[in-house]
This record gives C-alpha cells, structure tokens and sequence, in this order.
C-alpha cells in the first residue's frame, strides 16, 4: 500500500509480470528517467544564466525578465546575457558572477562565434554540432524530445478517451447503432490522411494544438475495434444481466461494469499508439507540414540531416534519438501487453504454486527419514 493507494491481487500480479520482464522494466525506467529530464529543458539548455550576482543582489534570469538597464546597461529590452558587453557589467571588478546552464544555448539560439562554417562539427561548446543556421543540435534535441513526447501523449488519451467511448457505445447497443458506426468508421477511415493533412496545413497555420487537433481527427478509430468487441462480448454475460434486472441505467453498466473488463484489452495497446503518434509528428515535420518553421523537432532534425549529408553528425544523431526512443517504448508495450496476458499470468501463479508445493513435499519427506535415523540412533545408544 503505497499513497493510500492498496492495489487488488490481480493488479500485485500484473504489476509482478511486469517487473519480471527485465527488458520492458528497463525501459520503462530509462524511458521516464529522459522525460523527467528533458521536463527540465530550461534548466539544461538555455541562452539565460540559472544566476547572476550583480552588486550583491542575486537575479534569476532564466525564471525572470530583466531589462538590461538593471546591470547598468542602456536599453530596457531584455539583457542578453551572451553579449560580452553585457557580461563585462556584471563580472566588473570581479564582483559579479555567472552561473550558466549545463548547455548554454537554447534550442533557437544561434552560435555567431563558430569558428568554421554552419552545420559545424561536435566540439566542446557545441557536443553535437550545429544545423546549418548555427543552432546547438544537443540542446535542439532536449527540447525535440520533450515537445515530441509530450505531443503523444496528449494524441494518445484524447484519442483513446473518444475511441473507447465510440467502441462502448457500439458494442453495448449493437443493432442499428453499430451498423451506422461502422460505416461512418469505414468512410473516415478510407479517407486519404496524408492528403487531408496537407490540404489542411496549406489553409490553417500549422501549431502545437492545431496538429493534435487535426491528427486526433483520425487516431480516434485505432481502438474503436478492440472495445467493441469486448461490449459485444460482455454485453450478454451474467452480470451485466444482473445488474440491468436490478435496475441500473445503462450509463452505470457501461463504465463500472463492462469498461474495467475492456480496459484491460486497451491498455496494451496504449505503448504501441503513443509510439505510432509519435513517429506521426516526426514525419509530417520532416515533410514540412507539421510545427512551424523553427520549432524544435525531431523530425526537422530528420530534414537537416537530409539536407546537410556532409554532416554526418547530424544523420546520427537524429537515427539514434529516433531508434533509441522508438525502441523503449516498443518494449515497454512488449512488457504491457505480457504482464495482461491472462495465460501468462496464471502460468506464473501456477508456477510459485507448484514450486512451493515441491518444496514443502520434500520438506515433509525429509522430516520422517530424519526422525527415523534418529530413533535408530536412540535405540543403538540404548542397547
């Protein structure tokens, strides 16, 4: 029990399945501990220090905006912390100093003083490299990520909240209401996406909620199938039955009753959809139809890569990314989908059964020899 929170045997077990895969455990852990970090992108890799000391006041640039005048400077725009000028008036006299990020560069932050051509080279400034418009690839790809993950994410439960909803309706009612459902699935569905996506990119500006909204439009049908056929499976079994003869509104059944027993079918598909939205948001940016120009993205790293062959650290560097983040959610989902396989589970209570079985037949095999040398002991002593 942990946080109030007392998980029932069958959860123990799946949870227990889970962690027995060593390889989608992993995952899962290296996989959190790289969103964790890249939630805290600002603090990683960014143009504005973490701290500045200025005349024995402590400002904190990277959480606040501050007008150059308040280092001495001349203008009230924002201080840019990169220019010597500026750095001159806080470290005056040595009084002042500078706390920088891990990576001093944010992800549009154009790097002036490169000493050879853009895309330049990985070196100690820039670990990976520069695009060919100067920018820090390391810092670029922190923030790729975190936007990439979170994007699909947010694609995956909106679009599993309306496809379990649609499938639920559909399987639970049946008759008219799923023949009508299914062909409009089927018409949506047969619609050309790629096509529809770019006809839509050219009319309305391409953004952050914009893309969700337009993907959603057709991610929403992925498990329509799956919950409908567990409603048409459950739909006529015992206690959904009971629970109508009691009274219960339909609403009731659906989601208390029959929604837990379909969700179990739904879950481990989960990994695999937010890894397909993912690879989704990539592609359409490296088609050109995804984020605005400039945003940082996996898939406009993808494009540099292609643009710049002569740049080969950029190729790998976003084959790498890509395979590495692709490959851990796959196996995570590989793990899910074992630890609610029904068979397995069973198979590995059946296991700890039989093996403690066989441990306490041999223990109690073992006790009557013991006691019987022993009586022979004591009989031998006596005569």
């Amino acid at each position: 029990m942990a946080l109030g929170w007392n998980p029932t045997p069958l959860t123990r077990r799946r949870l227990y399945n889970f962690r027995r895969n060593r390889r989608g455990w992993w995952s899962f852990i290296i996989f959190s501990a790289l969103f964790v970090f890249s939630m805290g992108a600002e603090f990683i890799a960014n143009d504005k220090p973490l701290a500045v000391e200025f005349q024995g006041d402590l400002y904190f640039p990277v959480l606040f905006f501050y007008p150059e005048t308040a280092f001495g400077g001349d203008f009230e725009t924002e201080a840019d912390y990169r220019d010597p000028f500026v750095q001159e008036l806080i470290e005056i006299d040595g009084e002042g100093w500078i706390l920088w990020p891990l990576i001093p560069f944010a992800y549009d932050t154009i790097n002036y003083d490169l000493t050879v051509p853009a895309p330049s080279p990985p070196s100690a400034e820039n670990w990976l490299g520069t695009d060919d418009q100067g920018r820090d690839v390391a810092a670029r790809l922190i923030y790729g990520f975190r936007l990439s993950v979170l994007f699909g994410l947010l694609l995956t439960l909106f679009s599993s909240v309306i496809g379990v909803a649609a499938g639920a309706v559909q399987g639970y009612f049946g008759g008219w209401t799923d023949l009508i459902f299914q062909r409009i699935i089927e018409i949506w569905s047969g619609m050309p996406t790629l096509y529809l996506l770019i006809i839509m990119a050219s009319v309305i500006e391409p953004g952050f909620w914009t893309l969700l909204i337009l993907l959603m439009l057709f991610s929403w049908m992925q498990l329509v199938g799956v919950v409908r056929a567990e409603f048409l499976r459950a739909r006529n079994l015992d206690y959904v039955r009971a629970a109508r003869a009691l009274g219960q509104p339909n609403r009731v059944i659906m989601v208390r009753h029959v929604l837990p027993n379909a969700m179990v079918a739904t879950i481990t598909f989960l990994p695999f959809i937010l890894t397909g939205a993912i690879t989704a948001l990539t592609g359409l940016d490296f088609l050109g139809f995804g984020l605005p120009p400039g945003s940082p993205s996996l898939g406009e790293l993808v494009q540099q890569a292609k643009s710049n062959l002569q740049a080969p650290w950029l190729g790998f560097t976003a084959f790498f990314s890509l395979a590495i983040m692709l490959s851990l959610l796959v196996f995570v989902g590989e793990a899910v989908r074992d630890a609610f396989d029904p068979r397995k589970s069973l198979a590995a209570v059946g296991a700890v059964q039989a093996e403690t079985a066989a441990s306490d037949l041999s223990g109690a095999e073992t006790a009557p020899r013991l006691d019987k040398g022993a009586a022979g002991q004591g009989t031998g002593t006596g005569r």
